[in-house]
């Protein structure tokens, strides 16, 4: 499922501000399996390889060498590794479903947004927010671009899908452009219930009884189902729904009481190790499940989203070849939970291959919480300019492209987006960036133009920046704002 935002509570619990994005250091390592093709003139090639798969590439085009270089990295599947500790952790609580972790990142727009019945015009087709290599090949958003192709294959009645995903964002300590999601899925075949002589309801809450018993405090004071907030989808029975619902809130329910078992055995904070834990379901929407609901965790003093959830829409089922299933669906931030078990206070570690990080984390071990390094200290400077004159921005995956050249990462005189000057840092300064925010805008009384002012912190993870590394980094940005954007210096 594509994951709700994270919640300003849960950025101020892992110590960052409410808005979203961070990036990586150059991944030099692993370049050479995604590059540009050039012709003897210098020139690039309409082509891009990736881990020898070529894509011919159009005027979409959005995505730089930095984020395709990532996807080798695979972070979810190294032995020891955070990501991949807590992927296992959850994977324990289903036993028997299926596990797909390898499934290759670059999709198409199809699988991406329309077999999930996306809008033409919905925001996350954007360029603003997705990485296009052409106007029908995208890096997936979100696991359920491999939803309907896993319900078609029809191999298991529940299945569990972790991998990396790509967005465009802002840059904080909460948010990286690559990030890693779990899927989650359990059908039934109503057939099986006719043969065994059983209705569909009666099915379904004889695996209820199968699921682990708890006993932490559940707030569950909605109807499962509500005519204008949670409808029941067409063709659903009421009876069966409930009991859907049922298998999916106990099944959540388990894995959060796993997790947040784990992060309080981790914390030494004594009153966090004693409060009692609660959970509570609020009615949510997304496009692809009906009835749909979020779980939150009262975790140290504060509700804290967790995941988004629901019965998985009639359509995408029929449309995949399986009509006969009815079923629910879950997805969920693996470094949004990784960070609240671990207590991991900056994105960007996760990619870090420094020893003093990745040695802190076993599979064996019980999980312990991380102990930061020395903070190295923080370097600000601010960049203003005037916008060009604007125009109106556009989104993909059905609408007509862009007037730009393939292979850019922004336009000049296109509509300005915030997210073009977080890509922009990302490409020059990578993980050094730590922070970028907007600091002051104003229209000219006068000339009606716009200036935007941000403040960019820059840190490095590892050691001390000079004033004149932080320089050279803050000059490259600056002319790149010029070259890509056509902004104005002040």
């Amino acid at each position: 499922m594509r994951i709700p935002p994270l919640s300003a509570v849960l950025y101020r619990q892992l110590g960052a501000r409410a808005s979203t994005g961070a990036h990586r250091s150059q991944w030099s390592p692993w370049v050479r399996s995604c590059q540009l093709r050039y012709n003897s003139s210098g020139t690039p090639q309409k082509e891009v390889t990736v881990e020898g798969k070529t894509y011919t590439t159009d005027s979409w085009m959005n995505t730089p060498s930095t984020i395709l270089s990532a996807i080798p990295r695979r972070l979810h599947t190294q032995p020891d590794h955070p990501l991949t500790i807590t992927r296992q952790l959850i994977e324990s609580r289903f036993p028997g479903y299926q596990t797909h972790n390898n499934l290759f990142p670059i999709v198409t727009t199809h699988q991406n947004f329309d077999s999930l019945g996306f809008p033409p015009d919905h925001v996350g087709r954007s360029r603003t927010d997705t990485y296009y290599l052409n106007a029908s090949t995208v890096l997936r958003t979100h696991t359920s671009a491999h939803q309907a192709d896993t319900f078609r294959k029809d191999e298991a009645d529940g299945f569990l899908i972790s991998a990396d995903v790509y967005r465009r964002d802002a840059i904080d300590r909460s948010h990286y452009p690559v990030f890693h999601q779990m899927e989650g899925a359990r059908t039934w075949d109503r057939r099986l219930a006719e043969k065994q002589g059983k209705t569909l309801a009666q099915l379904i809450w004889d695996d209820v009884d199968k699921i682990p018993k708890h006993s932490v405090e559940v707030s569950d004071p909605n109807p499962t189902i509500h005519p204008e907030r949670n409808p029941l989808q067409d063709g659903h029975a009421a009876d069966e729904t409930e009991a859907i619902a049922a298998h999916l809130k106990r099944s959540l329910e388990d894995v959060v009481v796993a997790i947040f078992n784990a992060a309080r055995s981790a914390t030494t904070d004594a009153a966090a190790s004693e409060e009692p834990l609660k959970i509570r379901w609020v009615e949510a929407y997304f496009p692809f499940t009906s009835p749909s609901w979020e779980l939150e965790v009262f975790w140290q003093g504060d509700w804290l989203e967790v995941l988004g959830s629901g019965i998985v829409q009639q359509s995408i089922l029929d449309n995949a070849g399986v009509p006969h299933r009815v079923g629910w669906a879950f997805g969920l931030g693996l470094e949004r939970i990784a960070m609240l078990l671990y207590g991991i206070p900056d994105i960007r570690l996760f990619w870090s291959t420094d020893a003093r990080f990745l040695g802190q984390f076993s599979a064996s071990a019980a999980p312990k919480r991380f102990t930061p390094f020395s903070k190295y200290p923080a370097c600000f400077k601010d960049v203003s300019f005037w916008l060009p004159a604007r125009s109106s921005s556009s989104a993909a995956g059905g609408a007509s492209p862009p007037p730009t050249a393939a292979g850019s990462t922004a336009t000049t005189g296109a509509g300005f987006h915030e997210n073009d000057v977080m890509e922009i840092a990302r490409e020059v300064c990578g993980d050094v960036v730590e922070d970028v925010r907007l600091t002051d805008e104003f229209v000219h009384p006068k000339t009606g133009r716009r200036s935007m002012c941000y403040r960019v912190n820059y840190r490095h993870l590892e050691r001390t920046l000079t004033n004149d590394e932080a320089n050279d980094l803050h000059a490259r940005f600056r002319r790149e704002l010029v070259d890509k954007l056509g902004v104005e210096l002040r």
